[in-house]
């Protein structure tokens, strides 16, 4: 009988071998499967704990000379500048390649059976990579970066408009403490930026090297990457090729390519650098970084609802996912099948639909407090963009769940509808948001100081 096992003495001198089963399914090859994100992510976290060791021999953590220290790397340090941008450029790709990342891992349903706890990690890396980006926007000391903090920490002070309304904000004050225990007080200042850079150079990267450790070594237990079940249960030899060196070479050529798309991109456009730092002249209009845009806008509606009701249902919403979605027969199908396409593709379209006709209203006619000026906070607070969107999309989901008697459908509903929103809310205040928070076509149409 042929074994499909290579020699153990071969694969515990193997680095690589212990990462990787010894045999990978072609199903799993296949690049229009999983489009290798996953090994992407991996690479772009190399480059940038690579740049970041070299920017971190330079840098100084203080408010003082922290810019001039970013200055130094940028037109000092030989290579600096190059070595900055790639840092830089390579975060930004994480961000973009984990969301993507989680698009593919959900929509192939590869979440399903004994996968479900690699896909609460998978959630958990998600979290982490956003704040590690987060933490390091506020390293060069610049008016970006303050001023986005700024924006940043307000935001985790969102609560306070509810323990306002209750009149409780003295005795009871979460949204002040997770204020104060991310930047160390009411302003961003040395303790801030202390905090931020302990955070960006030492919990942050060992608690994603520690989770990713685990989440490949899940993968491998869980059977490898996952495949339809047609697939499930194929060990013939013609359908399996050796991860030694067949997938060896395959991720080494996406290494090079991965490191040579950052290196373009880090040669043509510079990471930003505005003027030092000045809390006393603000920035207008100040944002956030752009992957928090989305709520920054709906916290422009209502404090509390778009920056902590809706931002935790959906973090519930994708925690809860693999547990209260177990048809396994779907496992490694893109979509469901036919069926899953069209809820996907109609649930996308509805959502488009519903949310740029309520920006069409705002923008147009504003909303309950432009209409009502009296009107008391707690219908603002209640009945905005945030929960009605969210609201309707439940909705949608539930109906969906139970016409069609599928779990995995009304999920797909859900996070489609809820993806396109975000994706549209972050856009307008990427392109459309200008000064005081006002919606301007284009910049051109930004009035002049």
């Amino acid at each position: 009988m042929e074994s499909n096992d290579l020699p153990s003495g071969i694969i515990k001198r193997n680095f690589f071998l212990h990462i990787h089963a010894n045999r990978v399914h072609v199903h799993s090859m296949k690049p229009t499967y999983t489009f290798g994100l996953g090994i992407i992510l991996g690479f772009l976290f190399l480059i940038m704990i690579f740049t970041g060791v070299i920017l971190m021999i330079y840098y100084t953590p203080s408010v003082d000379m922290a810019y001039q220290s970013v200055k130094d790397i940028v037109n000092v340090v030989p290579g600096g500048r190059i070595i900055r941008n790639m840092h830089r450029w390579a975060s930004q790709g994480m961000v973009i390649v984990v969301f993507l990342h989680l698009l593919r891992v959900f929509y192939t349903g590869s979440y399903l059976g004994k996968r479900s706890l690699n896909w609460v990690i998978g959630v958990v890396l998600l979290i982490i990579t956003l704040l590690s980006n987060f933490s390091g926007y506020l390293l060069p000391w610049d008016q970006l970066a303050y001023w986005a903090v700024t924006i940043g920490s307000n935001i985790a002070a969102s609560a306070r408009e509810l323990t306002d309304l209750l009149g409780i904000t003295n005795a009871f004050d979460p949204g002040g403490f997770l204020k104060k225990l991310l930047i160390g007080g009411e302003s961003v200042g040395q303790a801030a930026l202390s905090r931020f850079f302990t955070l960006h150079v030492i919990f942050l990267p060992l608690s994603m090297l520690i989770l990713l450790g685990i989440h490949f070594w899940r993968i491998r237990k869980d059977g490898g990457l996952s495949r339809p079940l047609k697939y499930a249960n194929d060990k013939g030899s013609t359908n399996k090729w050796y991860a030694w060196p067949v997938l060896m070479w395959t991720e080494l050529g996406l290494f090079v390519l991965v490191v040579l798309v950052v290196l373009f991109v880090a040669l043509l456009a510079d990471a930003p650098l505005l003027e030092q730092a000045n809390p006393s002249f603000a920035e207008n209009p100040a944002k956030s970084p752009w992957y928090f845009l989305g709520i920054q806008e709906l916290v422009s509606y209502s404090a509390f609802a778009g920056g902590l009701l809706i931002p935790v249902l959906y973090l519930v919403f994708l925690f809860s996912i693999p547990y209260r979605d177990r048809e396994d027969g779907y496992v490694g199908e893109w979509f469901s099948g036919k069926r899953g396409l069209k809820v996907v593709w109609r649930s996308a379209v509805f959502a488009f639909l519903l949310v740029v006709m309520q920006l069409f209203v705002i923008i147009r006619f504003g909303w309950l407090r432009d209409w009502i000026p009296g009107i008391s906070q707690w219908f603002v607070m209640l009945i905005n963009p945030a929960t009605i969107t969210g609201g309707i999309f439940i909705l949608l989901a539930e109906v969906i769940r139970r016409k069609s008697k599928s779990t995995r459908l009304g999920a797909l509903a859900l996070f489609t509808s809820t993806f396109v929103a975000l994706l549209i809310f972050t856009a307008l205040g990427i392109w459309f948001r200008g000064p005081n928070w006002e919606f301007f076509w284009s910049l051109k149409q930004w009035p002049v100081i």
